[in-house]
């Protein structure tokens, strides 16, 4: 009976060890508020979104659901009006998945709300599903839908400057390797989501990098945030309902909750003082130095290029998107130059100490 009760008291006390070193969330300490300031958060209706939403609502911002679920994107409205006391928070439909619903949300954004302060780009997928498409379905929900949107909001996003927008980047990042040749083809077996799926984190984490290249001196400042281990529909979504049931309750044991999952995105919206770290990755509200592969400057630009092809943005298209005159790609790209990147490049060391691993 001794060792039973020794052997229970040392699991719980490696379970506290284990939860405030590894689980926990650190919190957005910004005491910031956000009156008279319009946020738009897309996959607002549940998880990670609706928190941050929650949040955002409760400082006092005008908030924008931008939902792919009528029904679900209402309810959230709802309950999140109730809890913040805020009125102000609407929804608008948008499913990333089609191009043509970003572009209608673009249109129907622009022409109803007069300003923009911040864009959280929270929604996206882990798996198809029982979807087939002829594209890559993760990487359009994930990237390039986001991606379009940036692009169609951008000039709003600039009139309303100091302005910013947040990805929903992960450390899956580390073990994305993008092959231009075959960006999107079509994913099929849970094989190929994974891969995917850490595809598509590297290419948010390189937009994000080029994207404060692009937009250095405009007031827009960007920042990639990683939200930790959640407990979240995320991976869970597509689960038989069997496997749910077993790992539900493992979940809710060694992953944050979506509050805590909000906490990084948060302070990368909020926090005063971040903006000369525009363009970094963000992890447990500190920066975080990425491998060589996310800060690679050459395939940054390549994937914008790409992108914009894949988002129907070239003449191929209907137009290009490049927010600055660029040089052709040639092999010293790869090498931090400007002073925006030269700002990463000298801030990267004595930062590294500051952020915690994930």
């Amino acid at each position: 009976m001794d060792g039973l009760l020794l052997g229970a008291g040392m699991l719980l006390g490696s379970y506290v060890l284990i939860y405030y070193n590894f689980i926990k969330a650190v919190p957005c300490m910004s005491p910031i508020n956000l009156k008279g300031k319009t946020a738009v958060v897309t996959g607002g209706n549940t998880g990670i979104g609706k928190m941050t939403a929650l949040e955002l609502a409760q400082r006092g911002a005008r908030v924008v659901l931008a939902c792919r679920s009528k029904e679900k994107g209402e309810a959230a409205v709802y309950d999140i009006r109730k809890e913040s006391g805020n009125n102000e928070v609407i929804f608008m439909m948008l499913d990333l998945s089609s191009l043509a619903s970003v572009r209608s949300f673009a249109t129907a954004f622009l022409s109803s709300e007069p300003r923009l302060d911040l864009l959280i780009h929270n929604a996206g997928i882990s798996s198809c599903g029982k979807t087939k498409e002829t594209f890559n379905l993760i990487l359009r929900v994930n990237h390039v839908g986001p991606f379009l949107l940036t692009h169609l909001l951008l000039p709003r996003l600039k009139a309303n400057a100091p302005s910013r927008v947040v990805v929903m980047a992960s450390a899956a990042h580390r073990r994305g390797r993008l092959d231009f040749s075959r960006l999107d083809r079509p994913v099929w077996g849970w094989q190929q989501e994974l891969r995917a799926y850490a595809d598509s984190k590297l290419a948010n984490v390189l937009f994000t990098r080029e994207l404060a290249t692009q937009l250095e001196g405009s007031g827009v400042t960007c920042y990639a945030a990683h939200p930790g281990p959640v407990n979240s529909e995320l991976f869970l979504r597509h689960v038989p309902g069997w496997l749910h049931l077993l790992l539900s309750p493992l979940a809710w044991l060694v992953l944050r909750t979506p509050r805590g999952g909000a906490q990084t995105p948060l302070h990368c919206a909020l926090q005063e003082g971040i903006e000369p770290l525009s363009g970094r990755y963000f992890a447990n509200c500190h920066v975080e130095e990425v491998p060589t592969t996310a800060r690679d400057d050459r395939a940054a630009r390549r994937l914008w290029e790409a992108s914009e092809k894949l988002a129907g943005l070239t003449k191929e298209g209907s137009q290009n998107t490049s927010l600055k005159p660029r040089s052709p790609c040639n092999p010293s790209a790869q090498v931090a130059t400007g002073p925006a990147l030269s700002r990463f490049r000298n801030l990267s060391l004595p930062l590294l100490s500051e952020g915690q691993r994930t």
